[in-house]
């Protein structure tokens, strides 16, 4: 009889093999700049990022504590801001009814285009970022929490129902325990959006950040600064993403995960 692998092995074969992939891209990457297939000028080798990345470290590090702050704060807001929207709708039927296509349209609406307009209402602090990190976040936390709640099983209900329990004691005890995988999904998603946000947000108006510094280096031509900018971002919304992640290993414990 063959042993399952062990929990340890399995992560290790998680972190290695998206980090062989990488390896691969890079070395490709810099084997086609150096090569002088591409200008330097706008593709940078890696070399030259991971160069960057400490050279810059002055300007890189400040960015990227203000931009982490803006995530935090603006994905807080929305797991807020839509976990309670989504209990709203699933108690009140006729909200649900209203609001959900406000709720999903509200995806269609371009980010560049109301972004100007929050930033020059809200002018350049912190809140306008929040707002539109929020916006970016909640449809996704929104509706994952809504449809989490409206999934459980349907027997538990009838049985809560026999024993007589109030409404606030069959969301308690069922609907909202029911809701967390799906309410993990939406957060993990939202999660990795909210740097896109953070970004937009400091695109529209802001005087630091690694949207500001983005923009900033491309006019200035220093194109490994905008490519390191763009790594941290990219790093960033990984380990948001993976936090949550292992938050809901945590805290739904009870769903069995493949270890192979």
């Amino acid at each position: 009889m063959i042993a399952p692998a062990a929990p340890s092995s399995h992560r290790a074969r998680v972190v290695i093999a998206p980090a062989l992939v990488i390896l691969a891209l890079l070395v490709a990457w810099e084997l086609v700049v150096r090569a002088g297939l591409v200008n330097a000028l706008l593709l940078p080798a890696p070399t030259d990022v991971a160069a960057s990345l400490w050279d810059d470290r002055g300007l890189l590090a400040p960015a990227l504590a203000t931009t982490t702050w803006e995530v935090l704060i603006g994905l807080a807001a929305a797991l807020a801001l839509g976990a309670g929207l989504a209990v709203a709708m699933h108690l009140a039927p006729l909200l649900d009814h209203a609001l959900r296509p406000l709720v999903i349209g509200s995806q269609a609406v371009p980010l560049p285009v109301i972004a100007p307009l929050i930033v020059l209402i809200g002018g350049f602090g912190l809140a306008p970022k929040v707002v539109i990190i929020a916006l970016i976040c909640f449809f996704p936390v929104t509706i994952n929490v809504a449809d989490g709640l409206r999934s459980s099983d349907a027997d538990a209900r009838k049985l809560l129902r026999s024993l007589d329990a109030s409404r606030w004691q069959r969301l308690r005890l069922l609907e909202a325990p029911s809701a967390l995988p799906s309410a993990f999904t939406g957060a993990k998603v939202a999660a990795a959006v909210a740097v896109i946000g953070a970004v937009f947000a400091e695109w529209s108006g802001s005087d630091s950040g690694l949207g500001h510094l983005l923009l900033t280096a491309n006019g200035q031509l220093a194109s490994a600064r905008a490519f390191a900018a763009t790594v941290l971002l990219f790093a960033e919304a990984i380990v948001l993403y993976a936090a949550f992640a292992a938050l809901e290993r945590r805290v739904v414990s009870w769903i069995p995960r493949a270890n192979a």
